[in-house]
């Protein structure tokens, strides 16, 4: 039987990668950072934040909400705080549904 590597996943991410992933400044990560509780980041003796996966998921969940969406933070906020198991399977509803239009597009551009 061969060998097969797993692919190895980093623990912690610095906000530059952070903010490269959405396509934003590191400020307004650190912004999102403060008015968002659900984010909370490690940070070493310098300051130097360090985002897990579940950070990520919540920046994710932040970013679709307030800038696809089109929501305020203050809306952004209270839709988390009611209802976030709803918004977080609606989300990966909407992230499945682009990657199979992206597909589709790809198919129709080779026909």
């Amino acid at each position: 039987m061969p060998y097969k590597e797993k692919k190895v996943e980093k623990l912690y991410y610095s906000i530059g990668e952070i903010a490269d992933m959405f396509n934003v400044n590191t400020s307004l990560i650190r912004y999102w950072e403060k008015e968002f509780d659900i984010i909370k980041p490690k940070k070493n003796k310098k300051g130097n934040r360090f985002f897990t996966i579940e950070d990520i998921n919540n920046f994710y969940l932040i970013h679709e909400l307030v800038k696809e969406r089109g929501m305020t933070l203050k809306g952004a906020k209270k839709k988390i705080k009611d209802n976030r198991d709803d918004t977080v399977k609606n989300l990966e509803l909407v992230k499945i549904l682009k990657e199979v239009r992206g597909m589709l597009i790809e198919i129709k551009g080779g026909l």
